[in-house]
């Protein structure tokens, strides 16, 4: 949504970013409006509707990543407390969208193709969760649900749900200024406690607000950030001789996300090896 009119200065003014922003805004809606009443490519949403009723369900939005996702089942499934681990699958080209099929077929997991989308990156993502939110989560009525990027591994027992007892919603707090948003890789709602709301996954460029940002209006706002629990993080260099800023892991309490080659391509072969290597032991027995 564009910034409140108090916000913009006279440099906004005379640009016109209150007319651009309003009518970006109304652009963005539009097409999430109709990515929303999209079918599936493939799987069966009913299905998947009715076994996430009344029970606690991850939900890892999967990007063209069947080597990510095989290990992320496997690794759920030997730590995580929850009742159910679906694969709901973003990858725009068939080929990598059949391999990440084939490696939730092999473990047994349960699988939907998401609809097809011309946007990219961070707004695809939004466009995801949204109709995941739409058409899977609201109608399935869980006890509580949860977002996970694909690159993200759990690598000791934990209970993500656990903090639900004591409030609405659990996760990684990012900021952008006084606002605040709860990052849209790892991310658990009580349903009950917005199974109301107009939640909305996208961004919120305008006030610097990235995926899941849209809900500062209608969810994060009315809370007290300095009373909720959060996974904390820490972010350093994935190899010892490579520097922080071309490439790093972040960690988040016992889970470890990969973060892509953050801007290194020429790294992302290594970068992978050595997250193999992190999570070999994990996988003995799985």
């Amino acid at each position: 949504m564009p910034k409140r009119i108090t916000d913009f200065t006279i440099g906004d003014w005379l640009r016109l970013r209150p007319l651009t922003q309003r009518l970006k805004t109304l652009r963005y809606d539009a097409i999430d409006a109709l990515h929303r009443r999209k079918p599936a490519r493939r799987g069966d949403i009913a299905a998947a509707v009715s076994s996430i009723t009344g029970r606690r369900v991850l939900i890892t939005v999967a990007f063209e990543d069947a080597q990510a996702i095989g290990w992320q089942i496997r690794l759920v499934r030997r730590y995580v407390a929850c009742d159910l681990h679906l694969i709901a699958d973003n990858s725009g080209d068939d080929v990598g969208a059949d391999a990440v099929r084939a490696a939730c077929d092999s473990a047994g997991a349960h699988y939907l193709r998401l609809p097809a989308s011309a946007a990219r990156s961070s707004r695809s993502h939004g466009l995801a969760l949204n109709w995941l939110w739409t058409n899977v989560v609201r109608p399935g009525r869980p006890t509580a649900f949860g977002f996970l990027d694909d690159d993200f591994f759990p690598t000791g027992p934990d209970d993500p749900f656990g903090a639900l007892g004591s409030q609405d919603f659990f996760g990684v707090v990012r900021t952008a200024g006084d606002r605040w948003f709860l990052w849209a890789g790892y991310c658990l709602f009580r349903y009950a406690a917005v199974a109301d709301k107009a939640l909305d996954f996208q961004q919120d460029w305008f006030i610097g607000l990235d995926t899941g940002g849209a809900n500062w209006e209608v969810l994060y706002r009315h809370a007290d950030l300095a009373r909720l629990r959060h996974a904390g993080m820490t972010q350093g260099p994935y190899r010892a001789d490579v520097s922080e800023s071309e490439t790093y892991f972040q960690w988040y309490n016992q889970w470890l996300h990969e973060v892509g080659s953050a801007g290194r391509p020429d790294l992302e072969a290594d970068k992978r090896a050595v997250v193999a290597a992190l999570l070999k032991p994990h996988m003995t027995g799985t």
